[in-house]
């Protein structure tokens, strides 16, 4: 499990442009890492519209934001184009990635329990320590509320 205070881990994950974007070479400025379960499902398109709207302010403050799913980078490139995002978004296939964070987690749904991703956000400072964890996100007002930690990070 990942909490505030602690080193975030390192990684290596293709973009939807199947280029790879690595943690520690990111350093010199906040980055957020959001994790959603699936790419094209109402609460994911949400979330990925509110932060490619405030994209700008987040680069103004040197803040670096990625999306972070098990789809594959086809099915990123896919929702990338399809809803105009501006926000990257990195294919976590092996969930590797998910596991290290401690999102990768038993769910239930209908009665049916099933392993998926936990909706939550990491925000990375430039020493590469987690600064802030939101888990069990609720979309409305989430991407506000990160800005607001990026921005106090910054100050």
């Amino acid at each position: 499990m990942v909490d505030s205070g602690s080193k975030a881990p390192d990684f290596s994950l293709p973009t939807d442009q199947g280029e790879a974007v690595k943690l520690s070479t990111l350093k010199g400025g906040p980055v957020v890492l959001y994790f959603y379960p699936k790419d094209d499902t109402s609460g994911c398109t949400q979330e990925a519209k509110d932060f490619s709207a405030l994209i700008e302010q987040f680069e103004t403050v040197g803040a670096k934001v990625f999306g972070i799913s098990p789809d594959p980078v086809a099915s990123k490139a896919k929702f990338r184009k399809k809803h105009e995002l501006a926000v990257e978004l990195l294919a976590d296939e092996d969930k590797r990635v998910s596991l290290a964070y401690g999102v990768w987690v038993e769910k239930s749904m209908y009665g049916r329990k099933y392993m998926g991703v936990e909706r939550a956000t990491f925000l990375i400072d430039k020493t590469g320590k987690v600064a802030k964890v939101w888990r069990n996100v609720k979309v409305p007002g989430h991407v506000d509320e990160v800005l607001k930690a990026v921005k106090a990070l910054k100050a």
